[in-house]
């Protein structure tokens, strides 16, 4: 069975995900990485790899990074540990010193139970599927055994927050002064450097889930419970209410009314401005599968082409480095903004969508109404083969589905990757249109 999902290594901790497993997988990781000419170079000349390690709050994340940190030092790989950070910024930081690769320790928007290991190849992108499956096989093979000075250090990488609040600052095209943003950091990675770096952009800053103890992690805060920013955005009389998700790798946000603006329509905000200042590449956006239909219309009403991708951050990213392109993501709160960063970036992405509305001096609502979501119904049919997604009487319903919609809708069958299960989602005009004919269509499916 692989070890590896779609977004690196990740299960309950202490369960699956045990520091033996943790510290053997860092082992690995040194064989794999350290191979390549540039590694080989550095060894050459008698330098040791280097890898930046970071983590999320969460309680396990201090013995799994502490076995990582063994792996692989033992190794003979020289660890800056930066201690608690968002995903984004251990992938930045590992750019901006020339690291040999990094490992982020996090479950992202998993409760606290959980936690994962996410490994970062030079430059801070994501490693492909082939690195993967070689890391997996390592684990079983022959380890690097150095002695006495060639062992790795472990040191402290004492300005990476500094490093990271720097660089999120110096991409902004415009400040934040006169703003009154509210963030919910998830008793998250960012509960420090976000509202420090949204204040030193000069906005007035409201902070909740910022508390973390290292179990209330996504517990009731964050980009997947958004009903108490809501209620403070509300409350307060704010501008606009930003939440992260525990590692930061999101953003979602809300309007001063309350109302969820999701990633769509944040992308869609982005693209319209960054097409106005000439920085969106080839005028193209890049989005998944699950990108709402009204997305796709408002781009083609402002002259901008949208790729479709298959669903995951990895997908996107891989897509727009093909093209050159500047911005993509999801409608879960995934945007990356390729010329900051190499993956998503919730901090980012919140600061640069609050700079637009202090740029045109408009509402985020104002701004949201670029975009006409379209209801969208999700039904996950569960303990179904995946291969009925293809069958000959779900197809033929689909088409059915498809013709009642005509240009007002759409339908889309996904197969689980992962288990027994086939995604049946549907979009209309209309709420219950779109939920009648996904019903159908899940009964269809279930057979």
């Amino acid at each position: 069975m692989a070890l590896f999902g779609t977004d690196g290594v990740r299960g309950l901790a202490n369960g699956p995900l045990t520091a033996d497993l943790a510290l053997t997988l860092a082992q690995a990781t040194a064989v794999v990485l350290g191979q390549g000419r540039i590694a080989e170079a550095r060894k050459a000349a008698g330098k040791r790899l280097t890898a930046v390690i970071a983590r999320d709050p969460r309680v396990s994340g201090q013995f799994l990074s502490a076995a990582v940190e063994a792996g692989l030092a033992s190794s003979g790989v020289d660890v800056l540990d930066a201690g608690t950070l968002p995903t984004p910024a251990a992938a930045y930081l590992i750019g901006d010193i020339d690291a040999d690769f990094g490992v982020m320790i996090s479950a992202s928007h998993n409760p606290a139970p959980d936690n994962g290991i996410k490994i970062f190849a030079r430059g801070g992108v994501k490693l492909p599927d082939e690195v993967e499956r070689r890391i997996e096989e390592a684990m079983a093979g022959e380890k690097l055994r150095p002695t006495g000075g060639d062992v790795g250090r472990v040191v402290r990488f004492s300005d990476a927050e500094d490093r990271y609040a720097i660089h999120l600052l110096a991409s902004l095209p415009h400040r934040l002064d006169g703003l009154h943003v509210v963030l919910d950091c998830a008793h998250g990675a960012a509960s420090g450097v976000s509202p420090e770096t949204f204040r030193n952009a000069g906005a007035k800053v409201t902070v909740i889930g910022a508390d973390p103890d290292g179990v209330n992690i996504n517990d009731g805060y964050g980009s997947t419970h958004l009903e108490k920013l809501s209620a403070e955005v509300v409350r307060t009389g704010a501008d606009v209410g930003i939440a992260h998700d525990g590692d930061a790798d999101r953003c979602l946000a809300v309007d001063a009314d309350g109302r969820v603006i999701d990633g769509d329509q944040i992308m869609a905000i982005l693209a319209v401005a960054m097409k106005r200042d000439g920085r969106l590449k080839n005028d193209t956006l890049v989005a998944t599968v699950m990108s709402n239909l009204g997305l796709h219309r408002a781009m083609a009403a402002q002259g901008i082409t949208v790729e479709q991708t298959a669903v995951g951050d990895r997908y996107v990213l891989e897509r727009m480095n093909e093209g050159g392109f500047s911005l993509g993501g999801e409608q879960s709160g995934h945007v990356i903004m390729s010329r900051y960063a190499t993956t998503g970036d919730g901090v980012l992405t919140g600061l640069h969508l609050c700079a637009e509305m202090a740029r045109t001096g408009r509402s985020l609502a104002e701004l949201a109404s670029v975009m006409t979501v379209f209801p969208q119904v999700l039904i996950n049919v569960r303990g179904v083969e995946r291969s009925r997604a293809t069958d000959a009487d779900v197809l033929a319903g689909v088409q059915v589905a498809e013709a009642a919609l005509g240009d007002s809708g759409r339908v889309l069958l996904r197969p689980s990757g992962t288990e027994p299960m086939v995604r049946v989602m549907v979009e209309a005009a209309s709420q219950d249109d779109a939920q009648r004919i996904a019903e159908e269509l899940a009964d269809i499916v279930r057979g």
